[in-house]
């Protein structure tokens, strides 16, 4: 039986009468509302699907053009605003969160006056107007199944997206999928044989997590209940009786902070006593919560939401734990930065940027497809460090660099005096890695490395010929 099954009463709350239905037991399929309701509703439900994405993209990339010399800042500044203008973060953040909730996400590319099953023509994409839509299974539902025929060439690949009847081209689209598909495992969640829901192993966990939440509550409103013990002046009962022990209790009710309650010698008021709760409370709580990271294959620290100052500060177990699963995050990703990435450089490196570029360095002579090729094949989008360091840290490791580039400039130079494009070669070499240094050198070193190799050094003259120097006689 599927969860999606379910009837769910119109004054009943979703998730109540989700998770605390009798047919949830462990390893039951979960369904595309089943994934929906928990998202939406369960405490936990967006941190384990959002926080991954927001730790592993919390820190921007930072775009790097190697052999690009005194034009890589003009390059740099115009790929991040074409980034920044297409909202590319965003999609990427938006996609990720649809893949880790349903098991699969799309990402289609809209361009004004194109169909969408035809190619995109990426020379001309600058000149036009471009849009993305982020897709869920069910707005691709029958177009991401995925084939399960071994000897087919599309066997569990995706060859392209239809959406409501219209096909998209494959250079228009991207699918992502959290976790690789497993051969003939329906996921009934994104409607085909593709990944899993992050909810999948555990949604039982997770209906177990709501009875900490109800015992949280239950202890919260009994918590300031008072127990009183008032003595009787008599063993008869009577209603004059009844009537003066109910306005004690009224007094004692009204009391505030500051007043004086006088109470008999025999009376005794006390809080209810719930200190047998807390450990066993406790208990329950970590291990459910350690159970559904266990099952969502994270770090328990990030549900836990423990403090990171030991871990990130001193490289503790719990830090390197978390920087792995961060970087394997990152590596998932990376198929919708690629995506991003070729749309960006094709409309922020057009031929008119081009032509802008030449007009201001006459030196530039080549074509425009010979430097578009080298830009993109030298092209580098870093991740900053998942374990961060003091920026103290980091400023001694690249003083300790600039050191070894300037004792090798100091063993090797001078035996390249006569050598002008080996000498060349090694003063290129040491200009890259101290621009790589940037904790150092903020501005970048660039020289024209051909002039360097037209134009040695003169040779140095022999001590006798030096000035002030004589003949011993």
């Amino acid at each position: 039986m599927n969860e999606d099954d379910f009837e769910i009463g119109s004054t009943s709350p979703e998730l109540v009468s989700l998770l605390e239905s009798d047919d949830i037991q462990p390893g039951m399929t979960v369904g595309y509302q089943t994934c929906k309701t928990i998202y939406l509703y369960h405490p936990l439900g967006g941190k384990m699907v959002d926080r991954p994405v927001k730790m592993a993209m919390n820190e921007p990339r930072t775009v790097h053009i190697a052999q690009t010399f005194g034009i890589e800042q003009r390059l740099r500044d115009a790929f991040e605003r074409e980034w920044k203008a297409l909202g590319a973060d965003r999609h990427i953040a938006n996609a990720a969160r649809l893949a880790r909730i349903y098991g699969t996400s799309a990402i289609a590319m809209l361009v004004d006056n194109q169909e969408p099953s035809q190619a995109v023509d990426f020379r001309t994409l600058y000149k036009h107007n471009v849009s993305f839509n982020i897709l869920d299974p069910l707005n691709t539902a029958g177009s991401i199944v995925l084939n399960q025929d071994p000897n087919a060439q599309d066997f569990q690949k995706v060859s392209g997206i239809s959406v409501a009847g219209k096909p998209y081209h494959k250079s228009r689209c991207v699918v992502v999928q959290n976790e690789d598909p497993i051969y003939l495992a329906y996921n009934p969640a994104a409607f085909g044989f593709t990944g899993r829901s992050v909810y999948q192993r555990a949604l039982f966990p997770l209906k177990s997590f709501i009875q900490t939440m109800r015992t949280d509550d239950m202890v919260a409103v009994k918590g300031g209940l008072l127990v009183t013990k008032i003595s009787g002046a008599s063993s008869v009962v009577n209603n004059m009786m009844q009537r003066l022990s109910s306005f004690k209790r009224g007094l004692l009710k009204r009391g505030k902070t500051g007043e004086v309650l006088q109470i008999g010698e025999k009376d005794l008021i006390e809080s209810i006593d719930l200190s047998n709760l807390e450990k066993p409370l406790d208990s329950a709580r970590n291990h459910i919560l350690a159970n559904i990271a266990a099952a969502a294959d994270m770090p328990a620290i990030i549900l836990n939401s423990e403090t990171f100052a030991r871990g990130f500060g001193e490289g503790t177990e719990d830090a390197k734990a978390v920087a792995v699963y961060i970087d394997d995050m990152r590596a998932w990703l990376d198929t919708l930065y690629d995506f991003f990435i070729r749309v960006c450089q094709y409309r922020a490196w057009s031929i008119e940027f081009f032509q802008s570029l030449r007009a201001d360095i006459p030196d530039i002579k080549d074509t425009y497809s010979i430097y578009f090729a080298k830009w993109i094949n030298n092209f580098e989008f870093r991740w900053a460090s998942s374990l961060k360091e003091p920026e103290s840290e980091k400023v001694k490791v690249d003083e300790i660099r600039f050191k070894a580039i300037v004792s090798m400039l100091e063993v090797v130079l001078p035996q390249l005096t006569a050598d002008p494009e080996n000498r060349a070669t090694l003063i290129e070499w040491a200009c890259e890695n101290a621009n790589a240094n940037e904790h150092l050198f903020p501005q970048r070193l660039s020289f024209d490395y051909d002039k360097l190799k037209d134009n040695p050094p003169p040779a140095a003259a022999p001590d006798s010929e030096k000035p002030g120097s004589g003949m011993m006689l």
